[in-house]
């Protein structure tokens, strides 16, 4: 319940959706005081500033990211069970560049690089010629929803930091991963051929 956390708490949830849809430069400390319920003196008590409140909020959804999961799930599958201001909140700070998208996105990159070679090895992973550019290319396409999230949302009858979209959305990426989209490789082959006019 939101009146059983403590102050300190609700600032940090109240930023987390605020800087989730307006952007850091979109909200102002004086803004989460009124969304948190408390006087914006007390958000620099607990925060020092808005930069300070940043960092919390990053803090937070890379905690929430890193210990969502089984061991033996991939962390883009993390990033689906968070909560939707965590995915919400995770897409904005994407588009913003902040430090800590920065790091989680690489930390995403590299775990799912392990988990598919560990499938690879243990054969339902089909071989790469370049593990970390598929790992890259794998996560980028199952995060770009979110990164997109109006333009993917008109189109999939919903907001893609709710649970429902963003799996719907996750569920038709695997399915042509897993199952293919063309029936023969004649785009592979094209490409292969421009790829090697282009050494």
């Amino acid at each position: 319940m939101r009146s059983d956390l403590t102050a300190r708490a609700r600032i940090r949830d109240a930023a987390l959706a605020r800087f989730g849809t307006d952007g850091i430069g979109g909200t102002s400390v004086r803004s989460v005081a009124a969304d948190a319920g408390v006087s914006p003196a007390l958000v620099v008590h607990h925060f020092g500033s808005k930069e300070g409140l940043r960092q919390a909020c990053d803090e937070y959804v890379l905690d929430a990211i890193r210990s969502g999961g089984s061991t033996d799930a991939d962390a883009l599958g993390e990033v689906l069970r968070a909560a939707t201001p965590v995915r919400r909140y995770l897409a904005r700070a994407l588009l913003d560049g902040s430090d800590a998208a920065t790091a989680l996105f690489g930390e995403i990159v590299a775990r799912t690089e392990q988990w598919l070679a560990e499938g690879e090895a243990q054969g339902w992973v089909r071989p790469s010629a370049d593990a970390r550019a598929r790992a890259v290319t794998y996560v980028s396409w199952l995060l770009a929803p979110l990164v997109l999230g109006d333009q993917v949302g008109r189109l999939l009858g919903g907001d893609p930091a709710e649970t429902a979209v963003a799996v719907c959305g996750a569920r038709a990426g695997l399915e042509m991963l897993t199952g293919g989209l063309f029936t023969d490789d004649r785009w592979l082959t094209a490409f292969t051929a421009i790829e090697r006019e282009g050494r």
